[in-house]
């Protein structure tokens, strides 16, 4: 089956010319020229993968981010924001708004391609298979749900990938590096900025349920999954 993926994006030659490339691709698109078009879209049929420019007309694109992080139905859709501002901080921002990757323009669509299916990979994987249970939660890998005892918590694509990986190595301290190469995968760039950010969103996710200390900061050294304090 062809993954779906939604562009929305207001400048019609860029909409039509990343549709052009999906399709060569083998993947299907579908189009929104801006926020509220492509909350209708979404509802009528959910894609594998939103594209999502920073500067709409009327809601942002980081906004439309933030919404959509907190909506069921689109909670574990990952996202790639395509941007022309390439500053540090606005990565970051993107990336704490429920971004999962982001792609400054003027960009080929090689690339584009490129990092879509990275991302598809790593948010559709094989890997998160199994249930694993410690420190009060559980991973449901065959249904892709989290639980805090029986309470289902809400998450991110790449939060459940970091998460499912840190209780499947328990107790082990691991570098931003090796993060990197075990959750995102050697071959794609990522910065190591991102996985803090990804760290503090996991710890946020897990803060309602009291559980955000399970994952633990080793200073000079990286982060570790423990039940110990």
């Amino acid at each position: 089956m062809h993954k779906r993926i939604l562009i929305v994006e207001d400048e019609t030659s860029i909409r039509e010319m990343i549709a052009f490339a999906l399709r060569k691709a083998g993947m299907d698109a579908m189009q929104a020229a801006d926020a509220r078009a492509a909350q209708l879209a979404l509802a009528e049929q959910v894609p594998d993968l939103i594209l999502l420019d920073w500067m709409l007309p009327g809601m942002s694109g980081l906004e439309l981010a933030r919404r959509l992080r907190k909506e069921e139905l689109s909670r574990e859709i990952p996202i790639i924001m395509l941007t022309a501002r390439g500053e540090e901080m606005d990565r970051v921002n993107g990336l704490e708004a429920g971004v999962d990757d982001y792609v400054v323009k003027p960009f080929s669509t090689r690339e584009l391609i490129a990092r879509i299916k990275a991302v598809l990979r790593r948010s559709q994987g094989d890997d998160g298979s199994g249930v694993v249970e410690l420190g009060g939660l559980r991973i449901d890998g065959p249904a892709h749900r989290v639980f805090a005892g029986d309470e289902p918590v809400p998450i991110g694509p790449t939060e459940y990938r970091l998460l499912y990986f840190f209780m499947t190595h328990a107790e082990r301290v691991y570098s931003r590096t090796q993060l990197l190469d075990h959750v995102w995968g050697g071959s794609v760039y990522v910065e190591e900025r991102t996985v803090d950010v990804h760290i503090r969103r996991l710890r946020k996710t897990l803060e309602p349920w009291k559980l955000d200390d399970l994952v633990q900061t080793v200073r000079g050294t990286g982060y570790r999954f423990s039940t110990s304090t």
